[in-house]
């Protein structure tokens, strides 16, 4: 399976804490979600993704084992859907799964990593 990273997960110890493992992120490559702006998840510290036509989030893109993929939804908890994305990753554009919250979940300040992206 193929992951769109772009919060706590990038980090590979909150990986090995996690998924038991860091390959997936030592082994990951860097990747660019057009179309979302990376907010807080209200209620915590921790980063989602709204629609934003105009932003784009910079993150990894990785290959998870099944096991290990467990693992990570028992992680992301019930807070986040697990949604398809399409990602730039060394000049193609490949399919991915990222966690998203509902839209409702988000706050509305964006943070470092996210911005806007060019015009075409």
């Amino acid at each position: 399976m193929r992951l769109f990273l772009y919060g706590t997960l990038t980090d590979p110890a909150v990986a090995r804490r996690v998924a038991g493992e860091d390959r997936f992120v030592r082994e990951a490559r860097p990747a660019l979600l057009a179309g979302y702006r990376r907010v807080i998840l209200r209620g915590t510290p921790y980063p989602t993704l709204v629609p934003d036509r105009e932003a784009a989030v910079h993150g990894l893109v990785t290959e998870v084992t099944p096991a290990v993929l467990r693992r990570l939804h028992a992680y992301e908890g019930p807070l986040y859907r697990f949604v398809t994305v399409r990602v730039l990753c060394e000049g193609a554009t490949l399919a991915a799964r990222a966690w998203i919250a509902h839209r409702t979940r988000a706050t509305a300040r964006g943070t470092a990593r996210s911005r806007r992206a060019a015009p075409p």
